[in-house]
């Protein structure tokens, strides 16, 4: 099999370039084999990520023939004779398939993605009935493990550098919708903004490409609906006090 890879540093570094290198496969050899192979026979200086190898961290992401994957669960039989891989779009690149995460976590600290215990909580263990309304509300959203292929995925990161992203908003609305979790309607404003979930367009590309099958356009759109909810009863409220809402 050929197996183009792109090499360089940030995009247009004049090292920029595609090399090609020719791997023998075998049965059930993943994208992620391929690249170690190359790395240890035929380019020791080839850069990229990986760590587990068994599609439980989703340090490998790349995109493999245009499109975003884990190179340790995507199976060469099957893509042809050819293929071709490049980093994660929207992240800058570092060197060759390695990425810098950092803008992505960056965006998960602005959306305060980690629980903050209400007083309850941090007394005792705050347990959550497997078969609440609650738990099936955040249980679709809970499985994310930070890969970056949603952000990779989004067209509107693209185009809005301080957009949260997919994956910021998906954990955002797991906490909004965690009895243990403090922060409530303030957390939810602050991701509801000109540069938080209305800045989704709703075009799924996030969705589509999650290799867990989470749907962070449900998360973003459920965010929606609550900062709207929220609005219509604070509205509601403000009128039967007498005063404008927000006065």
């Amino acid at each position: 099999m050929r197996v183009r890879i792109r090499r360089g540093a940030a995009a247009g570094d004049p090292d920029e370039r595609f090399d090609v290198f020719q791997v023998e496969t075998g049965p059930r050899m993943t994208v992620l084999d391929a690249l170690v192979a190359v790395q240890s026979v035929q380019d020791a200086t080839l850069s990229f990520r990986y760590s587990c190898r068994v599609g439980m961290c989703g340090t490998c992401a790349l995109k493999v023939n245009g499109r975003p994957a884990w190179a340790c669960r995507t199976l060469l039989g099957g893509l042809g004779d050819e293929i071709t891989l490049e980093p994660l779009t929207n992240f800058p690149v570092l060197s060759d398939l390695a990425v810098d995460m950092s803008p992505f976590f960056e965006k998960m600290k602005r959306a305060r993605g980690w629980l903050e215990p209400t007083g309850l909580a941090e007394k005792a263990p705050a347990l959550i009935a497997p078969n609440s309304r609650e738990r099936k509300r955040i249980e679709p959203h809970i499985e994310c493990i930070t890969c970056g292929i949603c952000y990779a995925s989004c067209s509107i990161v693209g185009h809005d550098s301080d957009y949260l992203g997919p994956a910021a908003l998906n954990r955002a609305y797991t906490l909004v919708n965690d009895s243990r979790d403090a922060l409530g309607l303030e957390r939810l404003l602050e991701v509801c903004t000109e540069d938080g979930a209305w800045r989704c367009h709703s075009q799924y590309n996030c969705t589509e490409s999650c290799p867990k099958g989470i749907s962070p356009t449900g998360a973003i759109k459920g965010l929606k609906r609550r900062a709207v909810s929220g609005g219509v009863k604070r509205f509601a409220a403000s009128i039967f006090r007498g005063r404008a809402p927000g006065a």
